[in-house]
């Protein structure tokens, strides 16, 4: 895992149902190796996003504007350990990485979070404030030979004032890399005719779960995702 890091990469996006999942690994899993984590393969992830009182953050990823940031708090389960992190998407379409350890969930920007938020963003960290929680529970695969990560993430749930919606049937896959090049996942993904989708954990669980915000940028993935999970979105607005 320290080799695959990737703090600087490209990633590459798919969605596809639960019941393709288990033919898709048997084919893929001689390529990579497995993470696990006190015996356990599939490991839980809490994560709290961060936004302006008016989800500026948000509204940039679905008006599609480049150099955008995400700011969050992510708990490792299983490992009891967590980080504060920013990611930043720049107009090259690469995912830029920093994190700083954090055990306890921020609810205010003091000491060394404030200082770190500061140091990593163009803007007051002061406007932030907790917007949803995104959970989930993964697998992570590492390349056997080149500098790969491959993500397989399910049991989506989105956790805001104390509603909880789930999506059943969904797996979101991410492919990490330095720079894209073939991969045997992206060939699998090919052979199926599964194309590649990016997708928003974290802006998919404000449409679901906020009305007053816009949604019709995302209108083709939600079309997408009510055809995985069932689910129907428009109960929601």
């Amino acid at each position: 895992m320290d080799n695959v890091k990737l703090m600087n990469r490209t990633d590459t996006k798919f969605l596809f149902t639960t019941i393709q999942f288990e033919t898709i690994m048997n084919e893929v899993m001689n390529h990579y190796r497995i993470l696990e984590v006190q015996g356990k393969r599939l490991n839980r992830y809490k994560t709290l996003y961060y936004d302006t009182i008016d989800k500026d953050l948000y509204a940039e990823h679905h008006n599609g504007k480049l150099n955008r940031y995400k700011i969050r708090h992510r708990t490792y389960v299983e490992s009891d350990i967590g980080f504060l992190e920013v990611k930043f998407k720049n107009n090259k379409g690469r995912t830029i990485k920093t994190r700083v350890a954090e055990h306890d969930v921020p609810s205010a920007w003091t000491g060394e979070s404030e200082i770190f938020l500061n140091k990593t963003l163009p803007f007051e960290p002061q406007t932030l404030i907790p917007m949803i929680w995104v959970n989930y529970s993964r697998y992570t695969l590492v390349h056997k030979t080149e500098p790969e990560r491959l993500t397989l993430d399910l049991e989506l749930e989105f956790v805001k004032n104390g509603v909880t919606k789930k999506l059943t049937g969904l797996v979101i896959a991410e492919v990490k890399q330095e720079k894209r090049k073939v991969s045997p996942f992206l060939k699998m993904m090919k052979k199926y005719h599964i194309r590649e989708g990016s997708i928003s954990k974290y802006c998919l669980g404000i449409a679901l779960t906020c009305n007053d915000v816009k949604k019709n940028n995302f209108k083709r993935k939600l079309l997408t995702l009510k055809h995985i999970t069932h689910y129907d979105f428009t109960t929601d607005n």
